[in-house]
C-alpha cells in the first residue's frame, strides 16, 4: 500500500465532477482539486483506467504521486485535514 496524491485541473464542470466522483471512491479530498489516496497496485491500477475515462486530454491534467515511506515524513500540512494514514505506518 502506498500513498498516492493526486492532483487534477479539469475546466470542465461535468468531468471534474465525475473525476472527484472517481477519486472520492478511492480517497479523501484534502483540497478542491486534490486527493490522498492510500491503495495497492491493483487499486492504483484501478483508478487510473476510471479517471482515463473520464479525462480528456490535452484539455485536462491529472498527476499522481505516489509518496515513500521516506518522502512520508517530511509532508508538511498547515491546516486542512490531517495526513491520510497509510496502514501499518505512523505518522508524525
Amino acid at each position: 500500500m502506498l500513498l498516492y496524491v493526486v492532483a487534477y485541473d479539469i475546466p470542465c464542470q461535468k468531468r471534474r465532477t465525475k473525476a472527484a466522483n472517481v477519486l472520492s471512491a478511492y480517497g479523501q479530498r484534502v483540497q478542491y482539486s486534490v486527493f490522498e489516496c492510500v491503495l495497492s497496485l491493483q487499486q492504483f491500477r484501478e483508478l487510473r483506467v476510471r479517471l482515463q475515462q473520464v479525462v480528456k486530454l490535452p484539455e485536462d491534467s491529472v498527476r499522481m504521486y505516489p509518496l515513500s515511506g521516506h518522502t512520508l515524513g517530511q509532508v508538511e500540512i498547515w491546516g486542512g485535514v490531517p495526513l491520510t494514514k497509510r496502514q501499518g505506518s505512523i505518522v508524525v
